[in-house]
């Protein structure tokens, strides 16, 4: 059962022109918005110069993102009394416009009920957020209710009224096929790696697969596999490097469509000479 609007009842007010009982109602909240949030709302009260309707709209996307951050139930009954008179007349407005009899009443519980159900979707960063965010609840809840009651007849929904986005959950045999067959391709990529991945594995040193199967397959720590292999630590971590990069530039090379040994492991590094620039590998041969 719906409350008086606060803001349209004949109560007391104050000398500013607000309700005395709402100021009540929004300074118990304390306990649950905060000090600071319940100053944002008394001063959103406090402003002059402002209509009723911009006062409830800019106290209600407070309220709603106390109750986002809090859970309140205080906050979420302020909310629901600012907000049902305001909410019902478009509720029983769309539901008018299609010819339907159902109780505004009963749809709009199931309004409240989905702002309950989904505060982690709002968004207070406008003044009106709450307006704008309830109404798009309003439209949705209001459409999803003609198409439970038609139970598979036809429903006349106008365009402008059909949702932004398609219902989470909703999947249509396109989009499964579409599913199935995005499953199917990254199985038989991941499939292909593996092979590559083996296939390069094998042609490691018997240290360098050893080495590579205590820490990647065993869960071995580094220290443990070297006393193992009975290395150095230092030299453990180097074995294990230049063996994954073997198997990387190798992986590389066979999805370029090259086999592993037609380019040289390493791009040449060329290094000052006083007769010139030369690589490195010139360098060594004194070329």
């Amino acid at each position: 059962m719906l409350t008086a609007d606060p803001f349209s009842t004949p109560v007391e007010l104050t000398e500013d022109g607000f309700p005395r009982r709402l100021r009540a109602r929004v300074e118990a909240l304390e306990a649950e918005a905060g000090e600071s949030e319940v100053g944002r709302m008394l001063g959103i009260l406090e402003e002059r110069g402002r209509e009723a309707e911009w006062r409830r709209d800019a106290l209600s996307t407070r309220l709603m993102e106390a109750f986002r951050q809090h859970q309140g139930r205080a906050c979420f009954g302020l909310l629901y009394e600012l907000n049902g008179q305001h909410l019902i007349v478009q509720v029983a407005g769309r539901l008018r416009r299609y010819g339907s009899r159902a109780d505004p009443n009963d749809v709009l519980q199931e309004v409240f009920f989905n702002i309950h159900r989904y505060p982690h979707r709002f968004d207070a960063a406008r003044e009106d957020a709450f307006r704008v965010w309830s109404a798009m609840i309003v439209r949705n809840t209001v459409l999803k209710h003609l198409r439970s009651q038609k139970k598979g007849g036809r429903t006349e929904v106008a365009f402008e009224d059909l949702p932004e986005q398609a219902e989470v959950g909703a999947v249509g045999p396109l989009a499964g096929a579409i599913e199935q067959e995005s499953r199917a391709r990254c199985l038989r990529v991941y499939m292909a790696y593996l092979w590559l991945y083996l296939r390069f594995y094998s042609m490691l040193s018997d240290r360098e697969r050893r080495a590579l199967r205590l820490v990647e397959v065993d869960g071995l720590s580094y220290r443990e596999a070297a006393q193992d292999l009975a290395v150095k630590l230092e030299n453990l971590k180097m074995i294990i490097f230049r063996a994954r990069r073997k198997i990387h530039r190798s992986m590389r090379r066979g999805f370029e469509g090259l086999p592993p040994d037609c380019r040289p492991a390493r791009e040449p590094v060329v290094v000052a000479h006083r007769s010139g620039r030369r690589t490195i590998e010139e360098a060594r041969h004194g070329t």
